[in-house]
């Protein structure tokens, strides 16, 4: 038996040119002006960091469960050298993983629960902006704005290895990492101070917060991203699960007019979402819960009550569930229809029509569901696996239809993720089956649905990503950012459609466009081929029969 331990630490422009200055020691310091404030920046080989700048006002306080509000003008000297704060996020209990868990699966699990080592605050609407070292106000380059991954704090992400390599494939870009008060990305962490439900949040127009604080965020740099040397007019907007979702969101958000806040988008494992309302029965509950665990339920107006007790709404927030538990990644925390950002249910408002019409890319990883699927390890039988899907998925579809799933999705190992393994890494007899399912239904499916139906209307191209493997989870959740990160191929890729929109060039393999007479998928290998098209016809009979109860009930 293996023990994972998560943890959390206790513990945020008128243009001018890109000049140096002289510090005490006489070493020569980037900076910028940003309205009347010089700006401190941390030279890095080719690049130039400038961290934890806030783009809104803390939403502490009055602001707390409110709309983001614009950050006020600069002033003074900015120290931004440091990480800002992240947001503040639900602790999650101790993982056990059985004894028969590869320990690289294990490692990798550790790593994708655990957060940055930077403070939590409410205080944490902040970005990072990263520059090639010879960027000046005349430069123009073109801007990728990412929400941040893994446990929710752009102190993780590297982006300064792709804009260094941006630099070498002659495509220099800008990169801006923004926090928000989140849905933590790759392990779709989720918190009530940024996606809260109930009929009480839907009234008041604050449901999906963290979506506002990154909408917020893109003005942001409309304003202020031209004094770095980036061009406004020339953003690429981009993220992996719950920030590969957000992208989507945005999309759609407005009748799917982006307000020229972005040109294009890339998606790593996650667009539209098959959830409800932001007022359903179980977010309803949650918020009861919530409500009466922070000691507001005598309240006349119980948000009002929850602005105020922060430190209470945190320990009321870590009661509810989680997706390392029972209910894995039906958490109550997902964005879901408010009538204000999201009008109606994603995957309902994305097949009414409303999309911006820019070039994207949305792929997903081979094995999406293996590590959500731990939690229900003592689901043993059919009939145990039939029961948790209908209650937990489909709650509102009749048994006999939610029955269905039985047979497209067989208990036999050598059909359940990670797939190609036959019988090895079967670590329950229905634990293949549910990483199958569940990878489908959340990742998988939803995507199909969002490139099948754009494919026709705009440039569309799509990913397969089965590299970077973990023994025993094989290509799990977020394994691809290995190589957006760390480099290789889909880094170039991902480079060069920022930059000019094109994902082919330098010599590297064609990446087709998505048609849905063919639905190619340019496919990752750690294999020889390490790249090759396959087709986006896999367990087609599945992803249709998920999709078809998704849109009809969500959760």
């Amino acid at each position: 038996m293996v023990v994972i331990r998560t943890a959390t630490y206790l513990l945020s422009l008128s243009a001018a040119a890109v000049i140096a200055t002289a510090n005490p020691h006489g070493e020569s310091l980037p900076t910028v002006v940003l309205d009347n404030a010089t700006v401190i920046g941390q030279p890095n080989g080719t690049t130039i960091k400038y961290l934890g700048l806030p783009f809104a006002q803390p939403p502490n306080g009055n602001l707390r469960l409110r709309l983001p509000q614009p950050v006020l003008p600069y002033n003074g000297t900015i120290n931004a050298t440091v990480f800002g704060n992240q947001c503040i996020q639900q602790t999650f209990p101790d993982v056990t993983l059985p004894s028969d868990v590869p320990a690289a699966a294990g490692q990798y699990l550790a790593a994708f629960l655990q957060p940055a080592d930077v403070p939590q605050s409410e205080d944490c609407l902040n970005l990072n902006v990263i520059v090639p070292a010879n960027a000046t106000t005349q430069s123009r380059l073109p801007v990728a704005v990412v929400r941040g991954f893994q446990i929710g704090s752009n102190a993780l992400e590297h982006g300064e290895n792709v804009v260094a390599r941006s630099i070498e494939l002659g495509y220099p870009i800008v990169y801006v990492g923004i926090n928000y008060r989140q849905i933590l990305q790759r392990s779709q962490r989720s918190v009530a101070f940024g996606f809260l439900g109930g009929k009480e949040v839907k009234e008041a127009g604050v449901g999906n917060l963290g979506l506002q604080d990154q909408r917020e965020a893109f003005r942001w740099v409309q304003k202020y991203i031209s004094a770095f040397g980036g061009d406004p007019t020339k953003v690429m907007i981009w993220g992996e699960s719950a920030g590969s979702i957000s992208v989507a969101l945005h999309m759609l958000h407005n009748g799917g007019n982006t307000d020229g806040l972005f040109r294009a988008g890339f998606m790593e494992s996650g667009t539209v979402l098959p959830s409800g309302y932001v007022d359903n029965e179980y977010l309803q509950n949650t918020y009861d819960g919530i409500v009466q665990d922070a000691g507001c339920s005598g309240s006349n107006d119980t948000l009002q009550c929850l602005r105020e007790v922060e430190k209470v709404l945190k320990a009321a927030m870590d009661k509810t569930p989680t997706f390392v538990g029972y209910q894995q990644v039906n958490t109550p925390y997902f964005p879901r229809a408010d009538g204000v950002f999201v009008a109606q249910p994603s995957e309902q408002q994305l097949l009414a029509g409303a999309v911006a019409q820019i070039p994207l890319v949305a792929g997903n990883d081979q094995d999406e569901g293996t590590a959500f699927a731990f939690p229900t390890l003592d689901i043993t039988t059919d009939d145990e696996f039939l029961e948790y899907i209908n209650s937990n998925f489909y709650s509102n579809t009749p048994r006999d239809e939610v029955g269905k799933i039985l047979e497209l999705y067989p208990s036999d190992p050598a059909d359940g993720a990670p797939y190609n393994t036959g019988d090895s890494f079967a670590y329950s007899p229905q634990y293949k089956r549910m990483a199958a399912f569940q990878g489908d239904f959340i990742e998988i499916a939803p995507r199909r649905l969002f490139t099948q139906y754009l494919a026709e209307k705009q440039p569309v191209y799509s990913y397969l990503s089965n590299f970077h493997k973990v023994e025993g989870i094989g290509a799990a959740h977020g394994t691809e950012l290995a190589d957006i990160f760390g480099g290789g191929p889909m880094q170039d890729y991902l480079i060069r459609f920022a930059a000019t929109l094109n994902l082919n060039g330098n010599g590297a393999f064609t990446w087709p466009r998505y048609t849905n007479s063919s639905p190619a998928l340019l496919t990752f290998n750690d294999a020889v081929p390490q790249l090759n098209i396959t087709l986006d016809t896999f367990r087609a009979a599945q992803m249709e029969y998920l999709n078809k109860l998704s849109l009809a009930d969500p959760i």
